[in-house]
């Protein structure tokens, strides 16, 4: 059990504004949509009040989300994305196998392309877990997310422009 003043500090950037713009694609797993929704208002309003722009694309579930962050890199019209959803155990193994896989094909297409990735995938026991890490009131789960994006960014930027001399 995560103890109270764990579980309500929030996650934080050293960014501030961007010093340059970013457009920043959310795509969201929409197979619990209110879970999806509390998580997207998160993340929009991080990336809102760090000066960047966002586009959202809904995916039916956890597992569609690595192909569609496959597509959306492919589009080169993005800084940034924000990868969101929640996958609730049940009583069979698909839970693992959902969790694991769309971890791991995320985090290799993050690797490989080299992109601004925020990591926002919910994996919980049960649906109140799920509500507390999604509320953007609580835990805002898709507002770090985002933040982590935002970070990448312009830890991205920072590094394309350190040349050795």
């Amino acid at each position: 059990m995560v103890s109270k003043s764990l579980a309500s500090k929030k996650s934080t950037s050293p960014i501030g504004d961007l010093a340059e713009p970013a457009h920043v694609l959310i795509i969201e797993a929409r197979f619990y949509a209110e879970i999806a929704d509390a998580m997207a208002a998160g993340a929009g309003a991080v990336l809102k009040s760090a000066g960047a722009t966002c586009e959202r694309v809904a995916v039916p579930g956890a597992f569609e989300l690595p192909a569609a962050l496959r597509m959306a890199i492919d589009s080169g019209r993005y800084h940034g994305y924000v990868a969101l959803g929640c996958v609730i155990r049940g009583e069979t193994s698909h839970y693992d196998i959902v969790c694991q896989e769309t971890a791991r094909g995320l985090a290799r297409l993050a690797v490989a392309e080299g992109i601004a990735l925020g990591f926002g995938l919910l994996t919980c026991d049960t649906e109140s877990q799920a509500w507390e890490r999604a509320d953007p009131k609580r835990q805002d789960k898709g507002g770090d997310a985002a933040r982590a994006c935002l970070t990448m960014i312009a830890l991205k930027r920072k590094l394309a422009g350190a040349h050795l001399k």
